[in-house]
């Protein structure tokens, strides 16, 4: 079974309402804004392929250019979301995890956003950090799902890639985690912190792998079930629209069960698994072995540790 508990988890949630509202404001407006690009371009579309004998055909298209406009302005904003939103937030649950109040007469968000600010600087040092550690994950999944392959156990090649499988999809939110360990830590040196956090993640990591799917469970079927409800709304919404453009309801209820996963779930997760381990690495250091497994599978955990040298104050000296 998980090592988490639900709901204590819930209870985090609750005492960080203001960020659970900022989030769900954030992402509930891309989902409107989604809406409103696909009405309009499937509008625009429809008034084009008038002068032609398919207008419904340009309506469709008219629709996905719209949301496709949407999605590549909110891929620009993920910079800004993860420095003013993801992290302010990982600061305060990082708090309440250790039992530790809150300072008083300052909101949450602002002083989320004073810690990530302090600890990190600039949204671009934070941002290239957090690239560095999602590509030291993909090392870690490799290291983690090859143990597999050496099982002595018959016809195990499809067991072994379902299990690799799983093991890619369960990591999703392992660089929230290492950034709560490297707000936790409060090091002078955020790049040495985070190559440290990875190691003791990755040591540790089969027992993260199993808490991990199991969230990974709950979240995609609370996501299914929030995407079947929304369904319906969704189809009376693209039904204002110009043209026969139900296809799109399907896609407009996919982007609303993203944004209640992002606002709501996604929280849920790394405060879960980030409990799970602060509690798991309590009095370990990084394994020696490990950092060498590490530094000869991983280009980016090389980079981390170049980074790690060069820098003073947390951020790195080059540019």
């Amino acid at each position: 079974m998980w090592d988490f508990s639900i709901g204590k988890t819930i209870g985090i949630l609750l005492k960080t309402m203001p960020f659970i509202i900022t989030r769900m404001v954030i992402y509930f407006v891309i989902t409107l804004a989604f809406i409103l690009a696909t009405g309009t371009g499937a509008g625009i579309g429809y008034g084009v392929g008038s002068l032609s004998d398919s207008p419904e055909s340009f309506a469709v298209w008219g629709g996905i250019f719209g949301m496709g406009l949407v999605g590549t302005a909110v891929y620009w904003a993920r910079e800004w979301l993860l420095y003013m939103v993801k992290a302010a937030h990982i600061a305060v649950m990082v708090k309440l995890i250790d039992g530790e109040p809150l300072p008083d007469g300052k909101g949450q968000v602002a002083y989320g956003r004073e810690v990530v600010t302090a600890r990190f600087g600039e949204a671009n040092v934070l941002f290239a950090l957090d690239q560095l550690i999602k590509g030291v994950i993909a090392a870690i999944t490799g290291l983690l799902g090859g143990i597999a392959a050496f099982l002595p156990i018959p016809g195990l090649d499809g067991i072994v890639r379902f299990a690799n499988t799983v093991i890619r999809l369960s990591m999703t939110y392992v660089d929230e985690i290492i950034l709560g360990y490297n707000i936790r830590t409060g090091s002078d040196n955020a790049w040495e912190s985070s190559r440290r956090g990875l190691v003791l993640y990755a040591q540790n990591g089969l027992k993260m792998v199993k808490n991990a799917v199991w969230l990974s469970v709950f979240l995609w079927i609370l996501s299914i079930v929030v995407f079947l409800m929304a369904l319906a709304p969704a189809a009376a919404i693209v039904y204002l629209f110009p043209g026969d453009l139900a296809a799109l309801s399907f896609i407009v209820a996919l982007v609303f069960a993203w944004a209640f996963k992002a606002a709501v779930l996604e929280p849920f997760a790394i405060a879960a698994l980030m409990a799970v381990y602060f509690d798991t690495i309590r009095g370990q250091v990084p394994d020696p072995d490990w950092d060498a497994k590490l530094t000869g599978a991983s280009e980016k955990f090389r980079a981390l540790t170049e980074q790690a040298k060069g820098a003073f104050g947390g951020r790195a000296i080059t540019a």
